[in-house]
């Protein structure tokens, strides 16, 4: 398949809530984002639009120890980021809260793809997804672990 600029990256259901963001004060975690922002222009980090950013955590994932490691922080407009959790967001769209196909036009334009291959993506990432999801997942918040007091 050819190289995505946009991917989505959906976290094992066992591993939902285990993040650097949930165990911090507001405080210390918008001192992160707003860092994060800063460093990447303000500005999405993969379409390079201006606005509303979210402040994406990057994920490894070690499938034979089934560690989650935190790996780094992405300055993200709502359209990726919501492709990045594209499970969430299809929830969000059945309520009529998200335009789906808003999103994969996003996806789309941003690749430089057919929907061919975002269907072949999407049925790719939900493969990884339910295989991660058979296992219980530890979390190594990296260089990041010396915030939790």
């Amino acid at each position: 398949m050819t190289d995505l600029k946009l991917t989505i990256e959906l976290v094992p259901a066992t591993a939902w809530y285990s993040n650097l963001r949930g165990v911090l004060p507001r405080k210390e975690w918008d001192n992160i984002r707003f860092k994060v922002y800063n460093d990447h222009n303000n500005c999405c980090a993969i379409c390079g639009a201006s606005g509303r950013l979210n402040c994406h955590e990057i994920w490894e994932y070690d499938d034979f120890q089934h560690i989650q490691k935190l790996k780094g922080f992405i300055a993200l407009c709502e359209d990726c980021h919501w492709i990045k959790h594209i499970g969430l967001a299809g929830i969000k769209a059945s309520e009529g809260q998200l335009d789906m196909q808003k999103l994969i036009d996003h996806f789309l334009k941003v690749n430089n793809v057919d929907v061919n291959t975002f269907e072949q993506h999407r049925s790719e990432a939900f493969k990884t997804f339910e295989e991660r999801s058979k296992h219980e997942w530890k979390t190594d918040l990296g260089e990041w672990k010396c915030f939790i007091k």
